[in-house]
């Protein structure tokens, strides 16, 4: 039941993100900026040790021979495969003659669909506790608001009309395959290394915010303000 809550609050940070960043008193430049200070304490304290745990359960139980690092090759399978669909994406900005805009958008929304669902998977798919999904789930609701705030600058108009509700249905999506399908530790293990990788490709492209555009102490105290948090629960709680 905990996770019916945890997929509305997704959903509405995905609908209402630019509605909630333009009316909060934080202002753009300090959302984004503690959203990436977030991002990257999650992926340093959270994902990247993760990947360690799952490659070495993957390796006890995947094959005789395993070698060490097949969780870390499909990972670099996530981060190359967003990449390259990146830049096909952005090849129709420059050309000439096509809808340049609404090829370039589609393109965006589907893999971003599929990543939402991705990550809406992993997030309730794997052995986590309640107060796991709670705590994790706000590094990934930010994650979440930053992706669809790029997505706004690329064409707001579109994002608004359809965009929104694509990204969240992908929210939706993944969710749903968790609770009604079984789950295999063999493919929990792949899916999470793959998406691993997306998630670190969008965060340095998209989340660390650029000289012109952050506030520099919102952050680094993000940064290790979620760290030092992160830290802390999972020596008491043993996560």
């Amino acid at each position: 039941m905990a996770s019916v809550f945890i997929v509305i609050f997704f959903l509405i940070i995905q609908v209402f993100a630019n509605r909630i960043i333009s009316s909060s008193s934080l202002g753009k430049i300090k959302w984004m900026s503690l959203a990436g200070g977030i991002a990257v304490s999650y992926i340093f304290v959270y994902i990247l040790p993760s990947l360690h745990h799952e490659q070495d359960d993957f390796g006890e139980t995947a094959f005789e021979l395993a070698m060490e690092s097949e969780l870390y090759f499909f990972g670099l399978i996530g981060i190359v495969v967003f990449y390259t669909l990146n830049k096909l994406a952005e090849r129709y900005r420059y050309k000439k003659g096509t809808p340049v805009e609404d090829h370039f958008f589609f393109v965006q929304i589907c893999l971003f669909f599929v990543y939402n669902m991705l990550i809406s998977y992993i997030m309730f798919a794997a052995d986590q506790t309640i107060p796991q999904l709670m705590f994790y789930g706000v590094a990934v609701g930010l994650h979440f608001m930053a992706v669809a705030h790029d997505m706004f600058r690329e064409n707001n108009q579109k994002y608004r009309k359809y965009g929104r509700y694509m990204l969240a249905g992908g929210i939706l999506s993944g969710w749903l395959i968790a609770e009604f399908t079984p789950h295999s530790p063999l493919v929990l293990s792949i899916v999470f290394a793959f998406i691993s990788g997306a998630i670190m490709f969008n965060v340095i492209k998209n989340e660390l915010p650029s000289e012109g555009s952050a506030h520099l102490p919102t952050f680094i105290a993000a940064s290790f303000g979620y760290s030092a948090i992160t830290l802390f629960v999972k020596i008491v709680f043993e996560w």
